[in-house]
């Protein structure tokens, strides 16, 4: 591990935000690396996780992180978790009068949490449901010691958990530390009563106990960081969390001033048990929750696989080479953190800028919101090079709106941070022999940087780039729902035949991402400003502001959500629209 390592500290806060979190950080373990012989990876794991110690003596290494959700959203999961178990309390009972004892039966375990427990005691899986063939090797960072992780990454059990998953902790793979999970008892996950539906419940949460609580982690986590660049904040957008995700913004920018503040709001394709009353309370938390956080991130990026943020949006994002099913959570969590896992690496590789360095690139003249887009997985022949894959989107990118903004095709842009992971194994440039004409101009050039930059600005002539190239791909070990075309090889790129059925899962994936700040974004907050003022709340939606915010308030949040879609208006766009003065 490297002698100096700038640390990040993350917090999830929601259900969904800890649906795509518990991806996030399946990943980021399949990624880790326990053995010294193995050479380094140009990803840094110490950024995200910390190394302990178990009373037994044993070294662990557990995500740098504070998850907060409502009153039963663990379910098999403890609060306190496994790791550091002290084993239950035998001392004596002191009262000596009759007993009487209720025993709840605990909730099952999934095929995959069953399997956890064995390797967590030692015990070996049975063989029947793993698949014959032995895994890729990754060079850069696949585990060849024999721990829980590379047991499960070799095995490739075929799980399906499509049925099994209620919560986020029934595929969680990895071991939390026991100041990570905080549950807020003053709502129900589930049910019809005291639900976290509004964003001024959400804005009254921190205070008293929720927020002692929640300083108290934060300095655990802090103050054993050496050179702390930030945070980086997944929250919940359409429900109470928004609210909530507003003030622990806040509370971060006030207590750790300097520090990066990298909030992504999440929001589901869809809700279970969705009303029109709650869908209009969702596009309201979205626009207060918007103007809030960016106003107190370094940078502030919506992530939702919905075709956009009103009450009638359009269908789903459909990925070429993916057959997810977008009302499932386990599903559309793990695409969007397979996208998180690009867009967070500039500020987790070795010798990297740190995140406030990144977030102001982005944010040019204080342009704060970010609009992300992806190509999951990046689509590339097996044995082709880098020129080929990109010479075959010559007319079109390859990746497809993640914030429900899409691109005006117009070649606008302010600023954008392209990443593409995962082509190791594959040729960034084309070997052509002497003489041989090339079939684009991308095959005449002599690095992948310049193959990828000059691809980027056939699409965006003028706008500043920055590229980030990295040849790790992502790790898919189990739970990580198989969703792949049976066009892809096992280690992700393309083949021009089907994998006939029961062949090896997909267990590797090229994934190129772009984060972008341009009028496209006006185009998105103006239209989630003429959603939200449109209704008369008052009249439409009166319990939304029972808990707060004041009505003079909310009418200025609406305001400055309209003034913040008009910064990102060019002087074309200022002189030719006519909704200046109407939206």
């Amino acid at each position: 591990m490297s002698n100096f390592c700038r640390e990040v500290v993350t917090l999830q806060l929601g259900h969904y935000s800890n649906f795509v979190g518990t991806h996030w950080w399946n990943l980021q373990d399949a990624s880790l690396s326990y053995d010294a012989e193995t050479p380094p990876s140009e990803i840094q794991s110490d950024v995200l996780f910390r190394e302990g110690q178990t009373p037994g003596g044993h070294v662990t290494h557990t995500p740098r992180l504070v998850a907060m959700d409502l009153k039963g959203s663990l379910r098999t999961l403890r609060q306190e978790g496994n790791l550091y178990d002290a084993g239950t309390d035998t001392s004596a009972a002191t009262w000596e009068g009759s007993l009487m004892m209720h025993k709840e039966c605990p909730p099952q375990k999934n095929s995959f949490l069953e399997d956890l427990d064995r390797l967590d005691k030692g015990e070996i899986l049975a063989q029947d449901d793993f698949y014959s063939s032995p895994r890729p090797q990754c060079s850069a960072g696949a585990a060849s010691v024999d721990t829980v992780n590379s047991q499960l990454a070799r095995v490739q059990k075929g799980y399906r958990l499509e049925g099994s998953v209620k919560v986020w902790s029934d595929f969680l793979r990895i071991h939390l530390h026991p100041r990570s999970v905080s549950v807020i008892h003053q709502y129900n996950h589930d049910g019809e009563a005291h639900r976290l539906e509004t964003f001024g419940q959400g804005e009254a949460l921190l205070q008293g106990p929720v927020l002692e609580e929640l300083e108290d982690k934060l300095h655990f986590f802090v103050e054993e960081c050496d050179y702390l660049q930030g945070f980086q904040v997944f929250c919940d957008l359409a429900d109470g969390f928004a609210g909530l995700g507003s003030k622990v913004t806040e509370m971060l920018q006030d207590s750790y001033g300097g520090r990066g503040i990298l909030t992504w709001g999440l929001v589901p394709v869809s809700h279970p048990d969705t009303t029109p009353m709650k869908e209009l309370y969702h596009v309201l938390n979205c626009a207060l929750g918007t103007v809030s956080m960016a106003a107190n991130s370094s940078l502030f990026c919506p992530l939702t696989l919905r075709g956009g943020l009103g009450r009638r949006p359009s269908c789903p994002i459909a990925f070429p080479h993916l057959n997810y099913n977008p009302s499932l959570w386990y599903h559309s969590s793990s695409v969007l953190a397979l996208a998180l896992d690009a867009l967070t690496l500039p500020y987790r590789l070795k010798d990297s800028a740190p995140m406030w360095q990144m977030a102001d690139t982005l944010a040019a003249s204080g342009r704060k919101v970010v609009a992300a887009y992806g190509a999951m997985p990046f689509p590339m022949m097996h044995g082709a090079s880098l020129p080929d894959a990109l010479g075959d989107c010559a007319d079109a990118l390859p990746w497809k709106p993640l914030s429900a903004c899409p691109e005006p095709g117009d070649g606008r842009c302010y600023s954008q941070l392209v990443t593409l992971k995962g082509f190791e194994g594959q040729k960034l440039i084309s070997s052509l022999a002497p003489g041989t004409q090339p079939a684009t101009p991308l095959h005449n050039l002599h690095s992948g940087e310049d193959v990828l930059e000059s691809y980027i600005r056939s699409f965006y002539p003028r706008s500043p780039l920055a590229l980030q190239l990295v040849p790790t791909p992502s790790a898919l070990t189990p739970p990580f729902p198989q969703i792949f075309s049976h066009f892809l090889t096992p280690q992700g790129f393309l083949q021009s035949q089907p994998l006939p059925p029961g062949s090896q899962a997909v267990s590797l994936a090229p994934v190129m991402t772009s984060l972008q700040s341009g009028p496209a974004v006006g185009l998105w907050m103006s239209e989630l400003h003429r959603g939200s003022s449109a209704v008369d709340i008052r009249r439409s939606a009166p319990s939304f502001l029972s808990q707060g915010p004041e009505m003079a308030d909310y009418k200025d949040t609406l305001e400055e959500l309209r003034q913040l879609g008009h910064c990102y208006r060019d002087d074309t766009m200022c002189c030719s629209s006519s909704e200046d003065n109407d939206d």
